[in-house]
């Protein structure tokens, strides 16, 4: 069975982790495919919100080192950072840039690597049964793949170390009244839920959203002056869509817009 399986329904792309016999530890080959269904996601106007998932038991256990490439040669100083900067970094930044809304559907434990892959998506939905860990302390090493960038953020830096210092479990409810999760739903419900929700964005105005979610994402890292000047551009870039226009218009004809992604 093929390790990262994919679906487009209803102009959703489906990318499902497929190694339930290992928790869905990502290896280096199904990295390298979810990063290109992304960047065909992205590339993509048929494809308009994108969802990821597992099977199983587990969304996913971390890294899977052992299916990486090597070049036989001795490690010297930088090839670490490398690594990370080519592989879990780029990984994550593949989430965060997809120009398409990406939701992530929690089956199980999500820990190392698997929580930065939710936690990078735009949207998390976590079945009750879901846990996170940020299991990095309990090996002796830092955070990578974006934790230290992510978790702040989305939660204060004071929480974020105390989930980064201890490395305990988080319960799926638990992660929700953190606000590292948008909504929890019984197991059972997860994946009629997480279609419900791609397919109403999928119905939406695509390029408005992929903008929205650049000024998001770059709202904290920029002062005001930037992200005014950001949301400007972003207003002016987005005028000269049809669907901007198709909304204009069904609101002065008083009726539901019908986007096109374009």
């Amino acid at each position: 069975m093929d390790e990262v399986l994919h679906a487009v329904e209803n102009g959703v792309s489906w990318i499902t982790l497929n190694r339930p016999e290992a928790m869905n530890a990502v290896t280096w080959d199904q990295r390298e495919r979810i990063i290109a269904l992304l960047a065909s996601a992205s590339a993509d106007p048929e494809i308009r919100a994108v969802v990821v998932t597992a099977t199983g038991r587990g969304f996913c256990a971390g890294a899977d080192l052992r299916g990486a490439p090597s070049s036989g040669a001795d490690r010297v100083a930088g090839d670490v950072a490398r690594m990370i900067r080519l592989g879990a970094q780029r990984f994550i930044g593949a989430v965060m840039d997809c120009e398409k809304p990406v939701i992530a559907a929690v089956n199980g434990t999500a820990a190392g690597i698997g929580a930065h892959l939710a936690f990078a998506c735009d949207l998390v939905l976590a079945a009750d049964s879901a846990r996170f860990i940020e299991v990095f302390v309990r090996r002796g090493l830092v955070p990578d793949g974006g934790g230290a960038y992510l978790l702040p953020r989305l939660i204060g830096p004071q929480r974020a170390k105390e989930l980064m210092f201890f490395g305990d479990a988080v319960p799926a409810a638990e992660a929700k009244e953190l606000g590292l999760v948008n909504r929890v739903v019984p197991a059972e419900d997860l994946e009629k839920t997480a279609r419900e929700w791609a397919e109403r964005l999928a119905q939406g105005p695509t390029r408005a959203l992929a903008l929205t979610k650049q000024l998001v994402n770059a709202s904290l890292d920029v002062d005001r002056a930037t992200a005014f000047a950001a949301e400007a551009t972003a207003q002016e870039l987005n005028m000269g869509t049809r669907d901007a226009q198709e909304g204009v218009t069904s609101f002065v004809e008083r009726r539901e817009a019908r986007y096109e992604g374009r």
